[in-house]
């Protein structure tokens, strides 16, 4: 079922938004085995910001239903933005406690919570009209 509002995206619209979908559910999956095994690079992020562990299942979870939301047609937006809560807590969490570079990854996780966040962004943004109880508004 795909909304009215979805129906009436120009083509490369439609198609730019399932592929920042692809590419933002695919980080996003990309890192849950990390934080359900227990990676010791995972373990370290949240004991830094005083999350271990609960807070490595807890935005787990939520990043594996932001990212399935992120294919359900009705749901696309909810997706959206709820990857840019928890991506959001993320890149607060860099910037304020453990830095742009963690352990020795040159940047490579805030970079990817950058496009992760953009990508998240452009997608709410394309699909704002379809937001529950506000979106008529947009």
């Amino acid at each position: 079922m795909s909304s009215i509002a979805y129906q009436s995206l120009s083509g490369s619209l439609r198609v730019a938004s399932w592929v920042v979908r692809v590419i933002v559910a695919i980080i996003l999956l990309q890192t849950l085995f990390f934080k359900f095994s227990g990676a010791p690079e995972s373990v370290y992020i949240f004991e830094t910001v005083g999350q271990e562990p609960w807070g490595r299942y807890g935005s787990g979870v939520a990043e594996l239903i932001a990212a399935v939301l992120l294919f359900v047609p009705a749901l696309v937006p909810v997706g959206a933005v709820m990857a840019l809560g928890v991506i959001s807590g993320a890149i607060f969490f860099h910037l304020t406690k453990l830095g742009i570079v963690v352990q020795d990854d040159g940047g490579l996780l805030f970079g990817l919570a950058l496009v992760v966040w953009a990508g998240s962004a452009f997608v709410a943004w394309v699909h704002r009209k379809d937001l529950p109880v506000i979106g008529w508004k947009l």
